[in-house]
């Protein structure tokens, strides 16, 4: 698909601005890595061939049954029983000396004497999902060869928590932002278009809702329906929209009057393709300036609710979580310097990038 001369001119300027571009593409990488979470962080293998079948553990449920186990729970595959009946084509005594019947196994091929149908596993880089404990002994525990970020207070992987917490607070910004967004333009639009008793009206209704306690109502509608993520998404976009209807309804309210505006009334233009052909595209350079601070608000936000406990069940993933694990273990600096750098790489790449959209959209200025 080609894109219009306005849009090439845009998307050059964007390019041509380093920094933006670039955190644009460490962004773009990070966040790709983090939507495969489930295959980069996982105690569950990627792929497990058994018997000449393959199997997809990381995102299919399989009992321990399909391996030649004797129960219908799903197969815990660190287990070295459960490996040993993979690899060694469902073999019954595994359960009495896995690690003999593996070892013999894989240097000699047999069993007894007996031939067998050798299985094998590919596990993921970081062999830990966000909800396993491990034995690790004294927990917190530091970053080693096997937990690259060390342990958090319950024994679980901090590296693995973070992968997951990256992915679960940009999908949270993005899905906030973006209805949020959609709602503060349209209605800052309408205000700023019709203005007279529609802006009147409007305004009023801002004032009012912008002195809602929103923690309190958080507080309240955790302690009756309970804590979830779609429910402070929603919460999130209601409290949220009011943040662009300022400036839409500034950048309409001068715009509204001039020639072309006009013009297009007398020749019967519709009011909504006034608004939504001819003006916003007018309006997206203040519009812009804003949503750095929209994203960035929102990712904060998240991590101010998980810190103060009124934000995604206790089990989710957190980075705000984690920086309020880091406040209860003082001992454990790792937990701090995790938290402080995730957040700080991930706002900034955030803020970068919007900055160079907003300069995109500015006619005035071009990059060499």
């Amino acid at each position: 698909m080609r894109l219009s001369p306005l849009n090439a001119r845009r998307w050059r300027n964007f390019r041509r601005n380093k920094r933006a571009f670039w955190s644009l593409i460490i962004f773009s990488l990070l966040f790709v890595i983090s939507l495969f979470a489930e295959v980069v962080a996982n105690d569950k293998p990627i792929v497990v061939s058994y018997k000449g079948d393959l199997y997809f553990p990381a995102y299919r449920f399989y009992p321990e049954t399909a391996f030649g186990g004797d129960f219908g729970t799903e197969a815990i595959y660190r287990d070295p029983a459960v490996q040993c009946l993979i690899k060694t084509g469902g073999r019954q005594e595994c359960w009495d000396d896995p690690q003999g019947v593996m070892t013999e196994a894989e240097t000699t091929g047999k069993i007894g004497g007996e031939a067998v149908d050798k299985g094998w596993m590919i596990w993921p880089i970081v062999p830990y999902h966000y909800t396993t404990p491990n034995d690790v002994g004294t927990a917190p525990s530091p970053p080693d060869a096997a937990h690259w970020l060390g342990t958090d207070n319950t024994s679980r992987d901090v590296l693995a928590r973070v992968i997951y917490g990256f992915r679960t607070s940009v999908m949270f910004a993005l899905i906030v932002t973006t209805v949020a967004s959609v709602i503060g333009i349209a209605a800052g639009a309408a205000q700023g278009y019709f203005g007279g008793r529609t802006d009147l009206i409007f305004q009023r209704l801002l004032e009012i809702w912008g002195s809602t306690p929103s923690l309190y109502v958080i507080i309240i509608l955790f302690a009756i329906l309970g804590r979830s993520f779609w429910l402070l998404v929603v919460v999130s976009i209601l409290f949220g929209w009011p943040a662009l209807v300022g400036v839409v309804r500034a950048e309409f309210l001068r715009a509204r009057n001039l020639e072309y505006v006009r013009a297009a009334r007398a020749l019967g233009v519709s009011d909504r393709k006034i608004m939504f052909r001819h003006m916003l595209p007018n309006a997206m350079v203040a519009t812009l300036t804003m949503l750095p601070f929209v994203v960035t608000g929102t990712i904060s936000g998240l991590a101010a609710l998980d810190y103060l406990g009124y934000g995604l069940p206790a089990s989710a993933p957190s980075l705000g979580e984690l920086a309020l694990q880091a406040k209860q273990n003082l001992q454990a600096p790792w937990l701090g310097f995790t938290a402080f750098f995730t957040l700080a790489l991930m706002l900034s790449l955030l803020v970068f990038i919007f900055e160079g959209v907003r300069d995109a959209f500015d006619p005035r200025k071009t990059f060499q």
